[in-house]
């Protein structure tokens, strides 16, 4: 029985190592497959690859035009993979101040105060 679970636990491990799509190695079909990533995008990525594989998660969003940091953290949660690395970067959405407008870029106080007067709600 013992022999049993080992060997179901090491094929859902195979299983989930085989989940993930790394970006230098996939062909359009398999880039295809990442949800987000569709027939345009993945040509854009075919042809930048050309130029040389993707060295990581930045060089992917600086050379892949139409994705940014928050396309490429949606595309890492479907699996995809630059050089075996998920994407980390993964961008907060700014906070709201109090008369409900979001907060500028530059404000970093007022959204500071702003998240935690919200998480004190």
């Amino acid at each position: 029985m013992l022999k049993k679970i080992l060997a179901l636990m090491v094929m859902l491990y195979a299983a989930a190592c085989f989940a993930a799509v790394d970006v230098n190695k996939a062909s359009a079909a398999e880039l295809d497959s990442i949800k987000g990533i569709g027939p345009a995008i993945s040509t854009k990525i075919l042809d930048e690859r050309k130029k040389g594989n993707f060295k990581d998660w930045p060089d992917f969003i600086e050379r892949v035009k139409g994705v940014g940091e928050n396309n490429a953290a949606k595309f890492s949660t479907e699996g995809l993979t630059v050089g075996g690395a998920a994407y980390k970067g993964a961008v907060a959405a700014p906070a709201a101040k109090k008369d409900g407008k979001p907060a500028v870029k530059g404000d970093k106080a007022e959204a500071a105060k702003a998240a935690a007067s919200a998480a004190k709600k």
